[in-house]
């Protein structure tokens, strides 16, 4: 028995110690796997204090690379522009700098076209990149995106060179006609016919220096600084007494109608110019014996009500491919024609530029040989909705006592108006 006894006694002790020293190997290599290695160390780097900080902050897309070209962080800038894919740079000329600038340390810039991401047309994004070491191992990649800025670019050399032919055409034709005159100083009725071709071409070159001058105060000025309810009544009627000597000479009929007692809140004199080119093109581009037709309501928005103004003419139209031009600098849709009128190619530039600063649009509907329909979509004054206590149009009840919208009627027809771009 005590044989026994201590063999089961010693045979404990060793399970005892066995477990102890299995317990404690297994502590070890728990230890030794949590303690950083230099191989960990060397593939897990971290940025340096502050860096981050100042990255999340910078307008620029950010993009930092390890030396493994590994993407250690970037901004959600760099994600949108389609710089960084699947945690690599995935721009071959960029990530080309990054390692150049790890090799030598040398800052390095370079301006690039890149494909836009989503489109199929070939459109590129222009991007300034500049590389530059952090650190000793990370390379740090900043892109601005310099497209808005190119395209600014590109239309102020097109105004500038647009400018510079429409100025010269008159005045390179005064400077020819003032010689013609002199060589014909014997034939009065020569001189007679120069002189009045020079009337004509020193009016289209004024007509063109003030129409720039308007151009520039719509785009510099803030029309809202001397804003003030105006009356619609009174800008369409300023607009018909601006074209009626034109549409008189044409034989055309000028109509208004719509609902009455309206106002639009704005500058008064950038309004009337922007209502009265609406009806000078509407009359240039008709035929004679044709009407031209303006038509005032007011229409429900989600931000408040506007006032809508629509000019309909029955002149040549316009083709689709133009409509979405109409409203560039100079841009004509019959050169030809606006040479016969004397248009300037600014009148509608003016109109989008007054439309947008006083928070509306300006849209377009047209048929070519069945006329347009311009609109000029404008926030209703406030203030003076509420100095009125009857909307007219809106405030009728009908013999139930239940509201009422009555119709506007259209400046061609005794039917109702039901959209600015139906035609008579």
């Amino acid at each position: 028995m005590d044989v026994n006894a201590a063999v089961a006694a010693a045979a404990a002790i060793a399970g005892v110690c066995t477990g102890v020293i299995a317990m404690l190997a297994f502590r070890w290599s728990e230890r030794e796997q949590k303690r950083p290695t230099r191989t960990s160390l060397h593939t897990d780097p971290v940025l340096p204090p502050g860096v981050d900080t100042v990255l999340s902050v910078l307008r620029s897309s950010a993009v930092v690379l390890d030396e493994a070209d590994s993407v250690v962080k970037a901004s959600s800038a760099a994600y949108a522009l389609g710089l960084v894919r699947g945690g690599k740079l995935a721009v071959e000329p960029m990530l080309q700098m990054a390692r150049d600038t790890r090799r030598d340390g040398e800052i390095r810039q370079v301006e690039l076209d890149l494909p836009r991401r989503g489109t199929g047309r070939g459109e590129a994004l222009a991007v300034s990149a500049r590389v530059a070491p952090l650190g000793s191992r990370l390379v740090l990649l900043l892109v601005e995106d310099l497209t808005e800025a190119r395209r600014i670019e590109a239309v102020r050399r097109d105004f500038v060179a647009n400018v510079s032919h429409e100025l010269k055409t008159p005045t390179g034709a005064l400077s020819l006609l003032s010689e013609a005159v002199m060589d014909a100083s014997d034939d009065p009725e020569a001189v007679e016919r120069f002189a009045g071709r020079m009337q004509v071409e020193a009016t289209r070159l004024t007509n063109l220096v003030q129409e720039l001058i308007d151009l520039s105060r719509v785009q510099n000025d803030d029309p809202l600084e001397d804003a003030e309810p105006v009356r619609v009544d009174e800008l369409v009627a300023e607009a018909m007494d601006r074209c009626r000597h034109q549409a008189g000479t044409k034989q055309i009929t000028m109509a208004s109608g719509g609902t009455a007692d309206l106002h639009v809140w704005g500058n008064r004199g950038q309004l009337a110019a922007a209502l009265g080119n609406l009806v000078e093109n509407a009359v240039n581009y008709s035929p004679a014996r044709t009407r031209v037709g303006i038509a005032a309501r007011r229409v429900a928005a989600p931000g408040g009500d506007l006032i809508e103004l629509s000019v309909t003419d029955q002149g040549i139209g316009i083709s689709d491919k133009d409509k979405e031009r109409v409203f560039e600098r100079f841009y004509r849709v019959d050169p030809a024609r606006s040479r016969a009128t004397g248009g300037t190619g600014l009148g509608l530039a003016i109109v989008k530029h007054v439309a947008a600063s006083h928070g509306g649009e300006v849209t377009v509907w047209s048929s070519e040989g069945q006329g347009s329909t311009f609109t000029l979509r404008l926030p209703e004054a406030g203030s003076a909705r509420d100095r009125s206590s009857h909307r007219p149009g809106l405030d009728d009840e009908d013999e139930n006592g239940q509201p009422v919208e009555t119709a506007i009627s259209s400046p061609y027809a005794h039917e109702p108006l039901s959209a600015p771009e139906v035609l008579p």
